[in-house]
């Protein structure tokens, strides 16, 4: 299993919000090209940039930050936040991002999507899928930056609206994100159970090694992570298994603290 370092973007700033509430945001005094560049000496060779403004105005708000992003050598970005048409697709494409995450498009506009997919190929994008589990366990998909429930579940999202040629899909438990209380591993068994052909990329509540070993264990493709590494929960040691790049003992997740 793969594990891709996670950075939220909030006015040019890394931020985490608790459960995806935008107002409940802890800031971190990190640069995030800074932040990038630390990764990437721990073995990353993927960075999930998520674009917390966009998300929630509809729109691209960093493309300056996300170009510069782009140009660090050695990572490859997977960005997602406010990416609702085409333009902004070709934008970020010629911006230097390597795979765009779609959310709320794939549930409101399918059609576009498969557009997107025929014209760039299936691996330059990741479906996101945001949700909140009810009291049966079923997961129902968040959409417009976690704030509205579309009235779908992830079950439904997969068979009837997502494009057959998708490979990767990032499920976001938002209940768990920001909380450092362990991710969903249940929702993530009975994902992979019933779509194994996917590359399944789990999210939220992640908090230690041990949670980044159940995962893989449940043969999940990626982790996706952001607190949990920005406040230095995981050891570089614990890492390395996850961080396919990664050589040098010497390199200490405390640098990349710093």
């Amino acid at each position: 299993m793969l594990l891709i370092p996670a950075l939220d973007l909030r006015g040019g700033r890394c931020v985490r919000l608790y459960q995806g509430d935008f107002a409940a945001e802890t800031q971190y005094p990190h640069e995030p090209g800074v932040r990038v560049q630390q990764y990437r000496a721990l073995g990353a060779s993927w960075i999930h940039i998520v674009d917390l403004d966009g998300a929630r105005q509809g729109q691209l708000q960093h493309a300056d930050l996300i170009a510069a992003l782009a140009t660090i050598p050695g990572v490859q970005l997977q960005f997602g936040g406010g990416v609702r048409n085409a333009a902004t697709v070709e934008q970020l494409l010629q911006l230097g991002v390597a795979r765009v995450v779609i959310g709320s498009a794939a549930i409101e506009q399918p059609a576009e999507l498969h557009a997107w997919i025929r014209r760039y190929g299936a691996t330059r994008f990741c479906v996101a899928m945001d949700v909140r589990c009810d009291a049966y366990g079923i997961p129902n998909v968040r959409t417009r930056g976690w704030q509205h429930d579309s009235g779908v579940t992830l079950w439904d999202a997969l068979a009837r609206r997502i494009p057959a040629g998708v490979r990767h899909v990032l499920c976001t438990d938002v209940e768990r994100d920001g909380t450092l209380q362990g991710p969903n591993i249940e929702l993530y068994r009975e994902a992979q159970r019933r779509h194994p052909q996917l590359q399944w990329q789990a999210s939220g509540g992640i908090r230690d090694a041990a949670d980044l070993h159940a995962l893989a264990g449940l043969g999940i493709y990626a982790a996706v992570s952001g607190k949990a590494l920005l406040e230095g929960h995981i050891t570089s040691e614990e890492l390395r298994p996850f961080l396919h790049d990664a050589s040098s003992p010497a390199s200490t997740f405390a640098t990349a603290r710093s």
